[in-house]
């Protein structure tokens, strides 16, 4: 195989590795293997569990050493932060997608499965950084790529439950409550999508997507609070 993009990545992004086969298997998805049984023999799975360790120990880490707030807040900010979303987002950002090894059939997957693969990658690479480099690379790593992005958790208040904030805000500004419609549903009964629509006053507020018509309610609310925040 080419390691050449992964050493590039490896220079770019996390200045240098010792073991780029290690890198190289956290960029490796589960279903790589079924069409490669013959020269690949390990997935990132593995890698996935330990990063997910090390990067709840970081970012409690460096919420603890910053913040003043008490448990239960800070735990809801760290639940915010480590998120499917937010992880997917910085792995993208970082140029992730290229260097994914997935099955023909995942490359064509929903964008929901497309984020939860990019988020289980991100904590793969955290493991593989810190098996390469010990615990102050991760924390470095980590701390470049993700921790920005607790400026916009706290801003527009994504830490709390979406749902009843937007119910908050629409009642006291609107003195109306929120009503989510399913607008469309897609996909196979074990892949399915629904896109569910937010409506206050009768009046579309957001729209948003996901696996469950819950999942979609949430980010639909999330989207709908930009109307109030913006």
């Amino acid at each position: 195989m080419n390691l050449k993009p992964y050493q590039d990545f490896a220079k770019d992004k996390l200045g240098g590795f010792k073991d780029i086969q290690l890198l190289v298997t956290a960029f490796t998805h589960r279903s790589y293997l079924n069409e490669h049984r013959k020269t690949v023999f390990e997935h990132n799975e593995r890698l996935e569990f330990l990063g997910d360790a090390v990067l709840e120990l970081i970012v409690t880490e460096h919420l603890f050493c910053h913040f003043q707030e008490a448990e239960g807040i800070l735990t809801n900010w760290r639940s915010a932060l480590v998120r499917t979303e937010s992880i997917s987002a910085a792995a993208a950002s970082e140029g992730f997608e290229p260097l994914l090894r997935l099955s023909r059939g995942e490359k064509r997957g929903s964008e929901r499965a497309r984020q939860q693969i990019l988020a289980n990658c991100y904590e793969a690479v955290i493991g593989a950084v810190y098996l390469d480099q010990g615990y102050e690379a991760a924390k470095t790593f980590v701390v470049r790529t993700l921790i920005p992005s607790l400026k916009a958790v706290l801003e527009n208040g994504l830490w709390l439950d979406p749902k009843s904030r937007l119910q908050e805000m629409a009642q006291s500004r609107d003195n109306a409550t929120p009503v989510y419609k399913v607008i469309e549903e897609s996909g196979p009964d074990h892949d399915k999508t629904f896109v569910v629509g937010v409506f206050i006053d009768e009046a579309e507020k957001g729209r948003g997507s996901g696996p469950s018509k819950q999942a979609a309610q949430v980010t639909a609310a999330v989207n709908a609070l930009r109307h109030y925040l913006d």
